[in-house]
């Protein structure tokens, strides 16, 4: 039988293969998927102004509703570069919950929606 942690990583493998696909689709270039991989992690910077900063600048960076929202609002205006930057905030989303980090707690970066990252 499966374990419920290893549904969620194989649903958010999923999601990643889902942005992937969504990059190859609109022929985006090479360095979109370097973005994909650790471009909205430039959000760990809010963590210079505190913890509670650093957890809110690193959500706004990988909450997938906003992911959604940004790549629906490409699509209705017509923006490609709003749309590529949906999937690629959607698609590092569920690479980071895939890996086993989530969104962050005001507590500090290793306290997360999903637990404690390191701990066992």
């Amino acid at each position: 039988m499966y374990k419920m942690k290893n549904i969620i990583k194989l649903e958010e493998a999923g999601m990643l293969i889902l942005a992937i696909g969504g990059l190859i689709i609109a022929h985006a270039s090479w360095w979109w998927y370097l973005l994909l991989a650790i471009g909205p992690d430039i959000s760990m910077i809010g963590y210079t102004g505190g913890n509670k900063t650093g957890a809110f600048f690193y959500n706004l960076f990988h909450h997938k509703g906003i992911a959604v929202v940004i790549f629906l609002l490409g699509f209705f205006i017509d923006n490609t570069i709003l749309e590529l930057t949906g999937i690629i905030l959607f698609g590092h989303s569920s690479l980071d919950r895939m890996l086993g980090y989530g969104l962050k707690l005001n507590e500090g970066f290793k306290y997360t929606h999903l637990g404690i990252i390191g701990k066992k």
